[in-house]
């Protein structure tokens, strides 16, 4: 029989920087995870790219990068039909590591992994993470449904509040910790499991709306931030405790999925393309994420965040770029980009061909990718009027000062590493059975 598998804690903290954590650290908001913060394996790593969660949770959890499980945002189209779907586990392709750790024999209980809706088969349970709708779905197997509604576990919280009833935002992620440590403390305790993850995805929505409450002191919703912060920090330091009593061997890491920055301004993609003369409407859309007005004259459209199509024959119902135009129209559309600035600045870090960062992509991987420089959120609405806006928000996501700790010292560079030894090593750890477990 091969070596034993080593028990495996992943403790998920969505949005959360390196710089952020050490900040909060040296304030006396985290204190549970402060030995962690300031251990020397503490580390940063860059977020694929675009820096969104879909993207990087699917990287993470199937160690491959977004060309091999076809996850490019939030968001999908159907080129025929020109209907826009949410990117949920139905469309990675790629392999799930806890299907590998399955046909070993190994068991995995997965809390609120983002990209996992609806919850997928494996070999033990899984509760899956944004974007689910329902808890129904969101649970495997069905049998521990009735265990969380007995529990009061919550999907997500309310984040429509993040515009205009923040101190009830507030609240609604107390809820949601609170629902992830309980959810914690009924799977955790038979040990029966190889590989445990659980991934709180609160400081993400408390960034994105609160960001400025955060960081300034004065404003009026301060320490009802720090609140929800010393909340997660509690729920960590019961989990990393629980951890610590456990026999040796075993492993932890904390992962983030990208950074968090403020917000200087939203830019909308669309609508600049629509200004440069790039897009045009056959009607007024219905809402934002209606591609079906695009008329057949226009020559790209984007997606969320970054990604520009370019409107070809090739591929789209409707498209009417021909083979021969396609490098000039995508040429000029990058040299435009490339020229857009706010107040004086420059908007755009880099604008990359797809084929260039995304090779040999499976599914549908964008013409262009936006890479802005930072404090730029891109959209890709279709019914703004104006690129640059702000909207709510006060946060945004940064690429760079992701945070990571590996308590075996490995030092990835990007998030489809994070666990790339259970993939490239897995076949000597995991060699035969851990034990034979239902």
């Amino acid at each position: 029989m091969g070596s034993q598998f080593t028990k495996t804690l992943v403790l998920g903290i969505d949005g959360l920087s390196l710089t952020l954590a050490r900040h909060l650290t040296e304030s006396g908001v985290f204190q549970n995870l402060a030995a962690i913060i300031h251990d020397q394996h503490a580390m940063t790593v860059e977020s694929e790219l675009p820096e969104v969660s879909p993207v990087n949770w699917a990287s993470f959890f199937t160690g491959r990068g977004p060309e091999e499980h076809g996850v490019y945002g939030f968001t999908g189209v159907d080129p025929g039909s020109y209907r826009l779907l949410l990117h949920d586990y139905t469309h990675v392709r790629a392999e799930p590591l806890w299907d590998l750790l399955g046909s070993k024999g190994m068991v995995s209980r997965i809390i609120n992994l983002p990209c996992t809706y609806p919850a997928p088969e494996l070999r033990g349970m899984l509760i899956s993470g944004f974007v689910a709708h329902d808890l129904e779905r969101a649970v495997y197997p069905k049998a521990i449904l009735p265990m969380l509604r007995r529990t009061g576990y919550r999907l997500e919280a309310d984040t429509t509040k993040g515009l205009n009833r923040q101190s009830a935002l507030l609240e609604e992620l107390r809820q949601t910790i609170s629902s992830r440590r309980r959810a914690f403390d009924l799977f955790w305790p038979d040990l029966a499991w190889d590989f445990f993850v659980i991934v709180f995805t609160e400081l993400d929505r408390l960034s994105h709306f609160l960001y400025e409450a955060m960081i300034d002191k004065s404003h009026v919703l301060h320490w009802g931030c720090m609140q929800i912060l010393r909340d997660l920090d509690s729920a960590a330091g019961h989990i990393l405790e629980r951890f610590s009593g456990l026999p040796d061997p075993k492993r932890l890491l904390v992962v983030a999925d990208h950074g968090f920055c403020r917000l200087e301004r939203e830019v909308d993609i669309n609508t600049f393309l629509r200004a440069e003369g790039f897009q045009t409407m056959k009607t007024r859309p219905e809402n934002e994420l209606d591609l079906g007005c695009l008329d057949s004259s226009s020559r790209a459209f984007a997606l969320d965040p970054g990604r520009i199509y370019i409107h070809d024959q090739e591929r789209f119902g409707r498209g009417n770029v021909a083979r021969t135009e396609y490098a000039s129209v995508r040429r000029k559309i990058m040299g435009a980009l490339l020229q857009l600035e706010y107040r004086g600045r420059k908007v755009m870090e880099r604008v990359l061909p797809g084929e260039e960062i995304y090779p040999h992509g499976v599914g549908l991987p964008p013409d262009l990718l936006c890479v802005p420089h930072k404090g730029f959120d891109l959209k890709a609405k279709f019914d703004r009027e104006q690129v640059f806006g702000h909207y709510g928000r006060t946060g945004t996501h940064c690429r760079e000062d992701v945070f990571f700790y590996d308590s075996h010292g490995t030092r990835p560079g990007k998030i489809r590493d994070l666990l790339s030894w259970i993939r490239d090593h897995g076949q000597d750890q995991i060699s035969g059975s851990a034990c034979a477990r239902g």
